[in-house]
């Protein structure tokens, strides 16, 4: 399969290294000027949690093949788009009139009706999936990250379409387990609102870092995600639906012992916190504040968010 990663960030330089192992074709879009900038290869120190329980430490060079261009006519069978949310409107402008035939993998965060948020990229071609991996690039150029052996893909409720088989297929092949959601859009929903809370104890905390094995600041981010829970329900998401992402505003106290201990102990929870430490990001401050504008909007209060 011919891939095309948007960007040379974190999510798509992971998640293409560990799809070219698996004999695809990958190649990475920068804007003009930055190839010369980037080179084509990247030190990477990574967690790679697909086959060892507690993940496997990996130090390398990976080589990314940079272009600055993309056409129409380039027969990329599978575009994966991962930006910030706050950017996507910007990515789908310009990608709409290059992609072709392929099909585009939406991989990140939403906080709008996906269809709406991927506009104007076509929507027969669109699949929607979230990354389960992270990480930062060091002051040296080194990405240092984790990969959970799992992703997550939104299916269609009868069964999944020929484009969603073909995303399915190509991550399995890199030896990914795959996780189906129906309801992605519910579920992508559940993970923004985790993600408000998370960065919203983080600048209390003072960094992601900071939280680690602190079982207090990770209750008290559930329960600030908690708060939001009726934002969802007013947006028609059916939170039965979601048993499992449900569970750390069910029981915060309990899944924030069993993460604070993660954490520390397990590598490649740790790095999960350290590598996505700067509360102050562009995505992390979009979130927070696209969050509260929801709520404003829906007369929903939302007092933990807010201090």
């Amino acid at each position: 399969m011919r891939i095309l990663m948007f960007g040379r960030g974190v999510i798509a330089t992971i998640y293409g290294r560990v799809l070219h192992a698996a004999g695809h074709e990958v190649e990475f879009y920068v804007r003009p000027g930055r190839a010369a900038e980037y080179g084509d290869l990247t030190q990477l120190d990574w967690i790679d949690g697909r086959r060892k329980p507690f993940g496997r430490r990996v130090r390398e060079s990976f080589r990314t093949p940079l272009r600055e261009s993309i056409d129409a006519g380039d027969d990329f069978d599978l575009i994966v788009l991962s930006v910030g949310h706050h950017r996507l409107a910007e990515a789908a402008q310009l990608l709409a009139p290059r992609v072709g035939t392929a099909t585009i993998l939406v991989f990140g965060n939403l906080w709008d009706e996906p269809l709406t948020a991927a506009w104007p990229l076509p929507a027969d071609q669109l699949v929607f999936g979230f990354p389960q991996a992270g990480g930062g690039f060091g002051h040296d150029g080194v990405l240092s990250g984790a990969l959970l052996p799992s992703v997550i893909i939104g299916t269609t409720a009868a069964a999944p379409t020929e484009r969603e088989h073909a995303v399915i297929a190509a991550f399995r092949r890199a030896g990914l387990v795959v996780r189906q959601e129906q309801d992605m859009r519910g579920w992508l929903w559940l993970h923004f609102i985790a993600d408000a809370g998370m960065f919203a104890q983080a600048i209390r905390s003072g960094l992601l870092a900071n939280m680690i094995g602190d079982h207090r600041a990770l209750r008290d981010a559930f329960l600030t995600s908690r708060e939001l829970l009726p934002i969802l329900r007013a947006r028609g998401v059916d939170l039965r639906r979601h048993p499992t992402a449900m569970l750390p505003y069910r029981r915060p106290r309990l899944v924030a012992l069993l993460f604070g201990w993660a954490s520390v102990l397990i590598p490649i929870a740790r790095r999960s916190l350290e590598a996505h430490t700067d509360p102050h990001a562009a995505e992390a401050t979009a979130v927070i504040e696209d969050t509260l504008s929801a709520a404003h909007r829906l007369g929903i209060p939302a007092p933990r968010l807010e201090g």
